[in-house]
This record gives structure tokens, C-alpha cells and sequence, in this order.
């Protein structure tokens, strides 16, 4: 994987009938859209938690069978709660995909359809192709009420096709492929069939640290916090990588270094194990922490943090 990827190695022709688009990964926040993404490349480059908003950024996954090149982009969760600057960037974010895509996948939860599932309805293209993806049915106790669950939420909106699965266990998750791929144009492919990513090293070494800190600190993790990579270097097989923990308050500091540092050597180490998996070389991650008051609120500072 290089520090700059992109569209290389690109097939001369597609076969005939070869099918390429942009399909968008949208829903509410904690329905499962970065595992789906991560299920569907076959390997992690989404951020996934159980803490909600866990995505903030646009991430895109590529994905090349021998039938069409599907390039996937999750999301942030919808807010639909304008509180702060960062909610409000997270939306445009999710706008902005929706405008530029070939077919959209709506993920909602099994057996919950509420408020915060119709307010992205409404922002659904009114005549885009939408898939309903019912996901996590694998967590339904009485699977007898999929179906008239399906019948209610069905006339919410004109949905293409409806895919129940579970993307963490990878239930239907071909089924889905199959659903999506005559909705695609034809096309030749934008990226290499080896591509997974658009996304830069530099990129995916900030989340996948963040991913940490929200897995290890869970609840004590106070939501205004944020990864900024200052170095990143390659020599030959070996990335030097450092990061910086933007966090809201003096406090939060405290609660992410842990007593003795202990917490974030904890976070660290863990982070830098997966990356060395994700770049199939060594990774030197040096980690610290810095005060930034408001930033979430700030667009600015938004902005310097890589929130479009």
C-alpha cells in the first residue's frame, strides 16, 4: 500500500457488460455502515465502535469482481442534532456524497425504524436507485417479525430493492452484491482490481488510532476528540508515524494518558500492531496528547484537522 492511493494499474478495456459506480453507504449513526464497508472490501479500513459517530470522514472502499468495480463510500452517521460545528461538517459530508453517487445503500437496524431513520429518508435523492439494507437481523430474538417489519418500513420510500443481512457475521452480504450490480452503470473501472482505498496511508493511521481510543477509553472517551498526523515518514518497509490526541479539555488529558501513561502505551501499541498488519511492514508510532479548547465547535480548526 502506498502513502498516495490511487487509480493505478487502471485495465486498458472493460469486458463487455462490466458494470462501475459510486455507491453511497448512508444511515443513521451505530447501524453498522463501517462494518458493512469493511465486510464487503474483505478487509477493515472503516473504523468501527460501539460508541456512536464513530465516523466523521468519507472513506472509501473499492471492491472489483469479475462482473463490476464497486467503489464504496460510508458515511458519518446522520446528526440530526445540529449542535456544533463538527455535527454540522459530519452532514455536509453526508449531503455531498449523496449528490454525486449512482445508488445509495439506506442501513437501518432490524426491528428499529424511529425518528432519527426518517429524518435520512428525507435527504434520500427523490429519484436516485436507494437498497434498503435491513442489517444486524442475526440480532432479531423472533425472526418471524422480519417480514411485517420489512412491510412497515417499505412505504417509507420507494426502495429499488430491500437486502436483509448481518455484516458481521456476513449473512446475505453476497446477496446484496448481486441486488446492486445490474443497478450500476456500465463502465470501465476507475481503479486498479487491487486497489481497496482511495485514502492515503497518512489518513488511515489517524483512524485507525482514533478507533483505539474509542475502543480502550469507551465511556470515560469525552466525544471532542481528535487525531492529527504531524509526521509521517517511509524508509523502505518502515513507517515513522507521528500523531497528536486533540482533546477538549485539560481534563479529558488526563483520562486518555491514564495514570503512569499506562492508557495511552496501551493505545498506542495496539494501534500500531494493526497498521503494521494494514501496511505489511514495520511501524515506529510515537503518540501524544495536546490541548485544543473548542475545536469541535471551530471551523477552522476543523478544517486544519482534515474535516471537509
Amino acid at each position: 500500500m502506498n502513502e498516495n492511493i490511487g487509480p493505478e494499474n487502471v485495465p486498458a478495456a472493460a469486458p463487455e457488460g462490466f458494470r462501475t459506480g459510486f455507491v453511497a453507504i448512508v444511515g443513521r449513526p451505530n447501524v453498522g455502515k463501517s462494518t458493512l464497508l469493511n465486510r464487503l472490501i474483505g478487509q477493515k479500513i472503516s473504523i468501527v465502535s460501539r460508541k456512536a459517530q464513530t465516523t466523521r470522514h468519507r472513506v472509501t472502499g473499492i471492491l472489483t469482481n469479475d462482473d463490476a468495480q464497486f467503489v464504496f463510500v460510508d458515511t458519518p452517521g446522520f446528526q440530526t442534532k445540529h449542535r456544533n460545528a463538527l455535527n454540522r461538517s459530519m452532514n455536509r459530508t453526508v449531503s455531498q456524497v449523496l449528490a454525486d453517487v449512482d445508488l445509495v445503500l439506506f442501513v437501518i437496524e432490524a426491528g428499529r425504524f424511529g425518528e432519527d431513520d426518517r429524518k435520512v429518508v428525507e435527504v434520500l435523492p427523490q429519484e436516485g436507485k436507494v437498497v434498503l439494507v435491513i442489517n444486524k437481523v442475526d440480532r432479531l430474538a423472533d425472526k418471524t417479525q422480519l417480514l411485517p417489519f420489512i412491510a412497515r418500513v417499505k412505504d417509507a420510500y420507494p426502495f429499488t430493492e430491500i437486502v436483509p443481512l448481518s455484516a458481521e457475521r456476513g449473512t446475505n452480504v453476497e446477496q446484496l452484491l448481486r441486488a446492486v450490480t445490474p443497478l450500476l452503470p456500465e463502465g470501465a473501472p476507475m481503479y486498479g482490481e487491487d486497489e481497496i482505498t482511495d485514502r492515503s496511508e497518512r489518513f488511515l493511521a489517524a483512524e485507525f488510532l482514533r478507533e483505539k481510543l474509542f475502543r480502550l477509553l469507551g465511556d470515560e472517551l469525552p466525544y471532542g476528540i481528535a487525531v492529527e498526523i504531524e509526521k509521517f515518514e517511509t524508509e523502505g518497509r518502515l513507517r515513522r508515524i507521528h500523531a497528536a490526541v486533540v482533546v477538549d479539555r485539560a481534563s479529558h488529558k488526563a483520562i486518555v494518558i491514564g495514570k503512569g501513561g499506562e492508557q495511552l502505551k496501551r493505545i498506542a501499541s495496539e494501534a500500531r500492531v494493526e497498521l503494521e498488519q494494514l501496511f505489511d511492514g514495520k511501524v515506529f508510532l510515537e503518540v501524544w496528547v495536546k490541548v485544543k479548547s473548542g475545536w469541535a465547535d471551530d471551523e477552522r480548526a476543523l478544517k486544519s484537522l482534515g474535516y471537509e
